[in-house]
């Protein structure tokens, strides 16, 4: 399979030296502008472009390093994993793309910083991470841009992953992926805060990528998503330029409903959200009818994240008290 991604890290790797201990941090992203639905799922190409805000330093710090002993060794927040673990499995399989076939054993130790209770995946900000990690590891001299399409073949969101605060994903026209990664976006917005709702911590019942099939594959109202998506996230970044609140809330929040609506709409209905999310979101909206400058987005997953200004902070907590708040542009 001709993809730009492999051929990167191979014509890279002609170079590179032998691994040494390095160390990376990526933070996690929330889409303010969705990613649903892939045109290449191989390569894992997005049928729309999508765009983004990190989450400081809610993330994930990961070292590696050679092996002592001749053997791959991973370890999740200070535990040594099962090499047919799940996050063991994903995290060698990526790096088997940078060893090449040869015999280079790794020690991958990574620490994710989001809590646990905040409900929220950490594949993003941890393949971001490995990604560096490996990149540096081997001495290999790329961009971020060429590490964002790297990450994408551990998972999409990877791709926003590289920077603090705004990043857009480009889809890309190329069949091999050569234009499909992340560039980050030069706004600096210091007043814009992000609110985690929790409503369940525990696994999903459908992976975001079941779901993602699913919908695309049986929903009757898919077929208008791709475009309204690129639409939106067009429209998200000039609000972003243009540093117009409103406007980005209102788009945030309506591309999310939307995306949920193609999965509610699948056969049979997929549905992330449950009676507790609406329950949240039917709070933000009367509180939104009050006056309250406040809006929602949702990913794949129940939790509900707000988006509002650092001076509608305390009405927000007022009204969420257990919502936990980020400063994205905190950490710049």
């Amino acid at each position: 399979m001709n993809d730009a991604a492999r051929t990167l890290i191979s014509k890279a790797m002609e170079t590179a030296k032998p691994p040494v201990e390095f160390s990376a941090y990526a933070p996690s992203n929330i889409a303010l502008s969705k990613y649903w639905g892939k045109r290449d799922a191989a390569r894992n190409l997005p049928l729309n472009s999508s765009l983004s805000i990190s989450l400081a330093e809610w993330g994930s710090h990961t070292t590696v390093r050679p092996s002592s002993d001749g053997r791959d060794h991973v370890s999740l927040n200070g535990e040594t994993l099962s090499a047919t673990s799940k996050f063991a499995i994903k995290a060698l399989k990526f790096a088997d793309l940078f060893r090449g076939g040869k015999d280079i054993p790794l020690v991958i130790d990574t620490r994710n910083t989001i809590p646990t209770a905040a409900g929220l995946a950490s594949s993003a900000s941890g393949f971001a991470a490995l990604t560096r990690a490996l990149c540096g590891a081997f001495g290999l001299d790329l961009s971020e841009s060429e590490m964002s399409l790297i990450a994408r073949i551990g998972s999409g969101s990877a791709t926003r992953s590289f920077w603090h605060g705004f990043a857009r994903w480009d889809k890309g026209e190329a069949e091999d992926g050569s234009d499909s990664f992340a560039q980050p976006l030069a706004y600096n917005w210091p007043e814009f805060r992000i609110a985690i709702v929790a409503v369940d911590v525990g696994p999903k019942s459908h992976s975001s990528r079941d779901g993602m099939n699913h919908t695309v594959a049986t929903s009757p109202l898919f077929a208008t998503w791709p475009d309204q998506a690129e639409a939106d996230c067009k429209a998200i970044e000039q609000a972003v330029a243009d540093q117009d609140f409103p406007v980005l809330g209102a788009l945030a929040e309506a591309n999310a409903l939307a995306m949920h609506a193609t999965m509610q709409a699948a056969r049979p209905a997929l549905s992330y959200l449950t009676s507790d999310s609406w329950a949240i979101l039917e709070r933000l909206w009367q509180a939104r009818q009050d006056g309250l400058e406040a809006y929602a987005t949702m990913d794949a997953g129940a939790n509900v994240k707000l988006l509002f200004l650092q001076d509608s902070e305390v009405n927000v907590l007022s009204l969420f008290p257990e919502a936990q708040v980020i400063d994205p542009f905190g950490a710049l």
